[in-house]
């Protein structure tokens, strides 16, 4: 498989992944708090990384590890508890269309941080995406006057983060291969999330019984699948396409988890799939070739 051919098959596995770890995050929040189970998840995911890919970690040299502790910070640790807050408060569904910013803020992070030059079109469908961004979350609180939809600005606020994460990937990280720069993630936010564990009672409190049980089983199926192995093929991804095309998995997310919102219940109205598709066509014109 040429790297053509592995970038699209990337896109795709990492779309149906990510796209299921929203619902998989909704069903652990029911019976495990949001703090546990972004500690959790982060926990078992960094486990399982570590111990595939220790021997890698030699390949990381004293220059790298400055932006390897960033990337860690604003790809990995921050965003797996604003998620997790986000999803206790609106829906999964709209989570994850909100999550499709991703390649707006990696434009324009690359654009103002990074260097990349602007383009006119590129600016018209920052501002689409905005509006469709607007009506969505306005929507949203209409449609669910029960959802506090400030939690809104959360998967807003990790989509930043991502798109940091995936420039400093491509720009300072690119001699290294997926496995390590995840295993040096992982190897990072290890201590901080047994601490936080610690420090908010979860191995003093937390009981096994048959609410916590299938819960603790989303957390353990997210963290192999939707964190340590996914970080792996996405950081993969970025080495063999660009910053852009990487992050664009982000348009094909939605449609995974709001089919599994809509299985399970969630309200979503014609308004809101059409805000979601008015982003969608923002991101489009923002990375369209001529």
């Amino acid at each position: 498989m040429n790297n053509q051919q592995r970038k699209w098959f990337y896109l795709v596995v990492l779309s149906l992944v990510w796209g299921s770890s929203f619902i998989l995050m909704k069903k652990a929040l029911i019976s495990i708090s949001p703090i546990h189970v972004a500690a959790l998840r982060t926990f078992f995911a960094a486990i399982f990384v570590i111990i595939v890919g220790f021997k890698s970690l030699r390949k990381i040299k004293k220059r790298h590890w400055k932006y390897v502790f960033i990337s860690t910070l604003v790809g990995t640790f921050f965003p797996a508890f604003l998620f997790a807050y986000a999803i206790k408060g609106i829906d999964s569904s709209i989570a994850s269309i909100l999550n499709s910013l991703t390649p707006f803020n990696t434009f324009i992070i690359g654009a103002l941080v990074f260097g990349f030059a602007f383009k006119k079109r590129q600016f018209i469908g920052i501002f689409i995406g905005l509006v469709g961004t607007i009506i969505l979350i306005l929507k949203g609180a209409d449609l669910n006057p029960n959802q506090n939809y400030w939690y809104a600005l959360l998967p807003i606020i990790s989509s930043v983060g991502y798109a940091f994460n995936v420039n400093i990937i491509k720009k300072y990280l690119h001699d290294l291969d997926g496995l390590t720069i995840t295993t040096g993630h992982f190897l990072i936010v290890i201590i901080p999330v047994l601490i936080i564990l610690g420090c908010t009672g979860f191995f003093t409190e937390f009981e096994l019984n048959s609410e916590t049980k299938p819960a603790l089983l989303y957390i353990i199926v997210l963290s192999i699948l939707g964190t340590a192995i996914a970080k792996v093929i996405f950081n993969d991804l970025v080495h063999i396409s660009s910053p852009i095309f990487a992050s664009s998995v982000t348009y094909l997310i939605p449609i995974i988890a709001v089919m599994w919102g809509i299985i399970d219940g969630e309200q979503l109205s014609v308004i809101q799939l059409l805000a979601g598709g008015v982003i969608l066509f923002g991101v489009w014109i923002t990375n369209r070739s001529k």
